[in-house]
C-alpha cells in the first residue's frame, strides 16, 4: 500500500512502519503534548484523529488515550488494541482511503511536517531496567580485565544478566548531558579522589518498551513476552567508565551509569518489525525450562553510532553492528525478570545492554573500540581537513545512533527507528 503522504524512497518511517511517539507542536501557545505517529518527513497527531471520531474500532471507539499526554494508557490496552490501532491508521493514511485525505480541516490539523514540533519522551518510564545480554560484549569486557579463558561469569550462559537502572534521568533524544562529577581510583594510586569524569562513553543499546504488563506474581513466559512487549527504540546508557570501575564491587554499577540514559523518540511496534523476524543466536548449554522460546527469534535490526568531534561539522560512523548478534532475546529478558513475580507496568523500559558483534568493528562502545584505553579512534574534522582522535569523548562531542530494517518479507519498503542524538556537555559541578 501507499499512502497519500510523501514518503521518499528509503524514508525510515513509510506506511508499513507508522511508529508511535509523543511531540509538542512549536506554534502550540500552550505547548500541550501531543501523541503521533510518523509517516514520512510528517507526524499524525492522534488525538485529533480521535476526535474526529476516526477510531470506530471495538476497542479505540471506546476510549480517548489518544488524547493523553503519554502512550501508557493506550499501551496498557494490549495487543488487540494496538492492532486495532495499526489496522485503522495504515487504512486512514493510505492513497485510497478519502476519510482523512479529502478532509482538508482535518488534514492540515492533524498532519504537521516533522520540522515544526518538537519530540518528548514517549511514554512515562516507571521503571528501568538495563541487561547485559550480548556475549561478544560480555567476552571482550571480561577478557581486557580477565583471563579470557574465564571472561565470561558462571551464570552468564545461563540467565540474561541485569541491574535496576534509574528512570528519573531517562532523556529524549537532541538534549545535552553533563559529564558526571563523581569518586574514581586513578592509575597507579592507593587513594581514590574525586571529580570530573574522564572516561565519558557512549553504549550502542536497543531496549523494548512494555505494554500490557503482569500483575504481581505472576510471572511471564518467553512465550507470552512477545503480545506483552509494545515495541522497541534506540537507547544510550551514557557511562563514566572510571566511576564505573571503582564503585562496581561488590554490588554492580551505581553513578557510573545514573546520571544519564537517552531514548529515541519513536517506538516501532513488533508488528512492523515483523517482515523483518529472523532466528536468535543459538544458545549452549540448554536454558532452564522458564527461559525456552518454542519460536526462538529476534529481528534483523542494523545498528551504527557516529560521532561529530567538538567543533567540527562532520560526524565519523565509529561502528555498525545488529541486534540479531544478542545471545539473550527481549522475550527472554521479559520472562527472567517476571520470573520471580515481579510485575512489568506498561511504559516499563528494558535495556538490551551494548549490543557488539563477532568483528572488531561491531564493537558497541568506546570501551571496547580502544580495548580499555590502548587503542585511539580517528575521526573526521580536524585542522586542514585531518583527524582528531578520542579514547573517550570530550567536551562537546556528540554521539547519534541509527538503527533500520531491510531486506523484509514479501517485499515490503525497509523501516528505521530515526535517530538517538545527545551531545556532552561540559561537568556543571565546580570543585566543592
Amino acid at each position: 500500500m501507499e499512502s497519500f503522504v510523501a514518503v521518499f524512497n528509503g524514508s525510515d518511517f513509510p506506511l508499513n512502519n507508522l511508529p508511535f511517539g509523543a511531540c509538542k507542536f512549536k506554534s502550540d501557545v500552550d505547548r500541550k503534548t501531543r501523541l503521533c505517529v510518523a509517516i514520512g518527513e510528517h507526524v499524525v497527531d492522534l488525538g485529533q484523529l480521535q476526535a474526529a471520531g476516526c477510531f470506530t474500532g471495538p476497542i479505540l471507539s471506546q476510549t480517548d488515550c489518544f488524547t493523553k499526554a503519554t502512550l501508557n494508557g493506550f499501551m496498557g490496552l494490549g495487543k488487540p488494541a494496538w492492532q486495532e490501532a495499526r489496522s485503522t491508521l495504515t487504512r486512514l493514511l493510505s492513497s485510497g482511503e478519502g476519510l482523512l485525505r479529502d478532509n482538508v480541516a482535518l488534514r492540515e490539523a492533524a498532519i504537521v511536517p516533522q520540522s515544526e514540533v518538537e519530540m518528548q519522551l514517549p511514554a512515562a518510564v516507571g521503571d528501568y531496567t538495563d541487561f547485559y545480554t550480548s556475549k561478544h560484549h560480555a567476552f571482550n569486557c571480561g577478557s581486557m580485565f580477565r583471563d579470557p579463558a574465564a571472561a565470561l561469569a558462571p551464570n552468564w550462559l545461563h540467565l540474561p544478566v541485569g541491574y535496576h537502572g534509574r528512570c528519573s534521568s531517562i532523556v529524549p533524544s537532541g538534549r545535552g548531558v553533563r559529564r558526571p562529577w563523581g569518586q574514581m581510583l586513578p592509575l597507579s594510586a592507593s587513594s581514590p579522589v574525586e571529580g570530573p569524569c574522564q572516561a565519558v562513553d557512549f553504549e550502542l543499546e536497543m531496549a523494548c518498551i512494555m505494554g500490557s504488563g503482569n500483575e504481581l506474581g505472576s510471572p511471564v513466559s518467553a512465550d507470552e513476552a512477545s503480545s506483552a512487549i509494545f515495541g522497541l527504540l534506540l537507547l544510550n546508557d551514557w557511562s563514566a567508565r572510571d566511576i564505573q570501575k571503582w564503585e562496581m564491587a561488590p554490588l554492580g554499577p551505581f553513578n557510573g551509569k545514573n546520571w544519564a540514559t537517552q531514548v529515541s523518540p519513536w517506538i516501532v511496534t513488533l508488528d512492523a518489525l515483523e517482515p523483518f523476524r529472523c532466528e536468535a543466536a543459538a544458545q549452549d548449554p540448554p536454558v532452564l525450562p522458564y527461559l525456552q522460546e518454542s519460536s526462538r527469534h529476534t529481528w534483523d535490526v542494523a545498528l551504527s553510532a557516529s560521532i561529530t568531534p567538538a567543533g567540527a561539522a562532520v560526524e565519523t560512523t565509529v561502528t555498525r553492528t545488529n541486534l540479531k548478534h544478542l545471545y539473550w532475546t527481549f522475550q527472554q529478558m521479559v520472562a527472567h525478570h517476571t520470573a520471580g513475580g515481579c510485575n512489568l507496568n506498561p511504559g516499563d523500559l528494558l535495556g538490551s545492554g551494548t549490543v557488539s558483534g563477532p568483528e572488531d568493528t561491531e564493537r558497541g562502545c568506546l570501551l571496547e573500540l580502544t580495548w580499555g584505553g590502548k587503542q585511539k579512534v580517528a575521526l573526521a574534522g580536524g585542522p586542514d581537513g585531518g583527524v582528531m582522535e578520542r579514547v573517550y569523548l570530550a567536551d562537546g562531542d556528540e554521539v547519534v545512533f541509527r538503527a533500520r530494517c531491510e531486506g523484509g518479507a514479501g517485499g515490503v519498503p525497509g523501516i528505521g527507528f530515526g535517530e538517538c542524538r545527545g551531545k556532552l556537555l561540559p561537568c556543571g559541578y565546580s570543585k566543592r
